[in-house]
């Protein structure tokens, strides 16, 4: 991937990441909506506290992005974040665009792992 695809990549994700956060954040009794109810009868926490940790957790994951910091890891905790979202919500209307935040930060995980010399010693071990 070239430098400069990898950046506008890396930025887009970083905001999709840091906007829903701060989307759930003003609504995260609204968003609980969204996950199935087989997964919220397995939950150890409740919906509200989880979707609060969800918006924490995007937000987190969009200024390590952002700011081209641990980029390899906030993109693969992303990859893993977003997979979990498909499976315990489904792939509807509004998820189908999860898919595509997926392969980026999954494309920026292998990018950024490749550079930094990290995937190399993942695949070693």
């Amino acid at each position: 991937m070239s430098r400069i695809s990898f950046h506008v990549l890396r930025i887009g994700a970083a905001i999709t990441f840091l906007w829903i956060g701060i989307l759930i954040l003003s609504d995260p009794q609204g968003w609980t909506g969204f996950i199935r109810p087989w997964a919220a009868d397995i939950l150890p926490i409740s919906l509200l506290k989880l979707m609060t940790s969800v918006a924490f957790f995007d937000i987190f994951a969009g200024i390590f992005l952002l700011v081209n910091y641990y980029t390899w890891l906030a993109a693969l905790l992303g990859s893993f974040h977003l997979a979990l979202v498909l499976i315990v919500s489904g792939v509807n209307a509004i998820t189908v665009r999860d898919i595509g935040l997926l392969t980026g930060t999954v494309a920026i995980f292998i990018s950024s792992a490749e550079k930094s010399k990290i995937l190399s010693r993942l695949i070693k071990v």
